[in-house]
């Protein structure tokens, strides 16, 4: 089953669309090659990094959510913040995802933990480890410093959830929003989990916004979301080009 669309966004870059439902990214250095986020394995990932490069390949997850790890299936390990390894082991368990398992005779692998601050050298590229709870208690971004990009899972995004019962309150999240702001001084683009193009670093700056109109009750706008967890509310920033799902009350 083909869904995986392979595209180069420069030298070392390659995004991964899966259907148009999750994105991961392949970041290839002079050693080694790193998979970001391993979407929902139907298809081989694994396979789809191969088509580009023989090097070893490490996998780090963004956060624990099924539809960044279920490809996870295809490698020996990856890596994930231990605040959301048991996000993951929940998620894991879903029917769907194990009776695919079966199917394929695939398990899913153990996760070894990641932490703020760690750095991954690629031989010639290098990304640091920055921890952002806020859409989970685990989510990270990795910052690969030679190219300025920031990658981002979904902690950082035009369409943000943070009405999940593994979601930071908005107060919360503004807080660590505030700790992290320093990185866009050292990126100028933001690559995220559910688009594959770069966006610009401001998008920080204006989802910070976005979350404090919210955390000052400027809501009268906001109207009901509709999402298989039951409903939520949606507020637009950004002009209405970007939105924030929260819980309603």
């Amino acid at each position: 089953m083909e869904r995986i669309k392979l595209q180069q966004l420069n030298d070392h870059i390659f995004s991964m669309d899966d259907a148009g439902e999750a994105v991961g990214y392949l970041v290839v250095g002079e050693k080694k090659a790193l998979v970001i986020d391993t979407m929902n394995g139907y298809e081989d990932v694994k396979a789809v990094a191969r088509s580009v490069t023989d090097l070893p390949l490490m996998v780090v997850n963004t956060h624990g959510h099924c539809d960044h790890i279920y490809g996870n299936i295809y490698f020996e390990e990856a890596y994930l913040h231990p605040l959301d390894m048991e996000l993951a082991r929940q998620h894991s368990g879903f029917d769907g995802f194990v009776n695919r398992m079966k199917e394929r005779g695939l398990c899913m692998p153990p996760f070894r933990p990641i932490a703020h601050g760690d750095v991954i050298d690629l031989g010639g590229l290098t990304l640091e480890v920055v921890h952002l709870p806020g859409h989970t208690q685990g989510s990270i971004l990795l910052l690969l410093r030679e190219d300025r990009v920031l990658f981002t899972g979904d902690a950082i995004n035009t369409h943000l959830w943070m009405q999940l019962e593994d979601s930071s309150s908005l107060p919360d999240f503004l807080q660590a929003l505030d700790k992290v702001l320093y990185l866009k001084e050292q990126a100028d683009y933001i690559l995220h989990g559910h688009y594959g193009q770069f966006l610009p670093i401001s998008l920080m700056e204006r989802l910070r916004e976005g979350v404090s109109e919210l955390c000052r009750g400027e809501t009268g706008d906001d109207q009901d979301y509709q999402f298989f967890g039951g409903p939520a509310r949606q507020h637009l920033y950004d002009g209405g080009k970007a939105l924030i799902v929260y819980p309603k009350k």
